[in-house]
C-alpha cells in the first residue's frame, strides 16, 4: 500500500495509472504461473488426487493408468467363456510366427497366451514375462501339467521387463499394457529387448466401442495406442480388426 501512496496521483488519471500497473503485476504473475505449468506438464506422468475408482490416480499423455489383476484374478483369466469371447487361436495364428522366433508375452498372468503362442515356435521360445511370482508358480505348475518346456517364466519389474537387449522377435501384450505403472519405462525396455526389425503387438478391448461391456480404463482406443507407441521409436504397421472386442495393434522397431 505505501507504494501507491507515494505515487501521488489522483483522479482518472491516477485510476488508469494504478490500473495499468495492477494489469503488469497480473500479467507477471500470470507468466510466473504459466511457467510452472509448463514445467509440470513436461514431465511424464502427473498424479491427480480426484479420479476413477477404476484407476490408480496416475496419468499418462491424458490416460489414467488402470488398477492391476492381482493373482487372485488367475481363475478369470482361465475362465472356459474366454475360449469363444476372446478367441484366443484366431489372435496367436494372426502373429504370422516363425517357428524359431523368440516372444516375449508382457503381463503373461497365468501364460493363458504363452502357452498357446509355444505351439507355434516349436525350434523358439516364449518368454513368459509378469512382475507378480505368484503367476510365475502357476506358469511352472501348468507348464509341467502341459508338458510344454518351451515357456521360460521371467520375473520382472514395475519399470523394466528384464530382457536381454535385441533378443526377442515379438513383444505381446494381451490385455495388460493399460495397467502398467510405467508405461514408457517399460516400452523403452521391450524397445531395446527387441530385435532389429521385430514387432510389438498390443491386444485391447476397444475403447472406441462403448457396448463393449468392460470398465473403461482396461479399455483402449486405437489412437491413444499410437499416440503413445510413438515416444518410444516404434513405427505403426497395422491393426488386425479379426477379433470380435479387441484390437490387435502391431508396431515395428525400425531396422535401421
Amino acid at each position: 500500500m505505501n507504494f501507491f501512496k507515494n505515487l501521488k496521483i489522483k483522479g482518472w488519471g491516477g485510476a488508469l495509472v494504478i490500473l495499468l500497473i495492477l494489469t503488469g503485476l497480473i500479467f507477471a504473475g500470470s507468466r510466473t504461473l504459466n511457467s510452472e505449468t509448463t514445467v509440470s506438464a513436461d514431465t511424464v506422468y502427473e498424479q491427480r488426487t480426484i479420479h476413477s475408482p477404476d484407476g490408480i490416480g496416475k496419468f499418462y499423455m491424458g490416460r489414467e493408468i488402470a488398477q492391476v489383476m492381482g493373482h487372485q484374478g488367475a481363475g478369470w483369466l482361465e475362465r472356459q467363456s474366454r475360449e469363444y469371447e476372446e478367441q484366443p487361436d484366431k489372435l496367436v495364428n494372426s502373429l504370422n510366427l516363425n517357428p524359431k522366433d523368440v516372444v516375449a508375452d508382457i503381463g503373461a498372468g497365468t501364460g493363458y497366451i504363452s502357452f498357446r503362442i509355444a505351439r507355434l515356435v516349436p525350434d523358439g521360445k516364449v518368454l513368459a514375462v509378469d512382475i507378480q511370482p505368484e503367476m510365475l508358480e502357476i506358469i511352472e505348475f501348468l507348464k509341467k501339467e502341459k508338458k510344454i518346456s518351451n515357456v521360460e517364466p521371467v520375473l520382472g519389474t514395475v519399470s523394466d521387463p528384464n530382457l536381454p537387449a535385441e533378443s526377442v522377435d515379438l513383444a505381446i501384450m494381451v490385455d495388460a499394457y493399460h495397467e502398467f505403472e510405467y508405461p514408457r519405462e517399460v516400452m523403452e525396455a521391450i524397445v531395446k529387448a527387441l530385435k532389429p526389425g521385430g514387432r510389438v503387438v498390443l491386444v485391447e478391448y476397444r475403447g472406441e466401442n462403448p457396448f463393449i461391456a468392460i470398465k473403461a480404463l482396461h479399455k483402449m482406443t486405437e489412437k491413444q495406442v499410437r499416440k503413445e507407441m510413438v515416444p518410444v521409436g516404434l513405427v505403426w504397421k497395422e491393426n488386425k480388426d479379426v477379433l470380435p472386442q479387441q484390437h490387435i495393434l502391431i508396431f515395428e522397431k525400425p531396422k535401421a
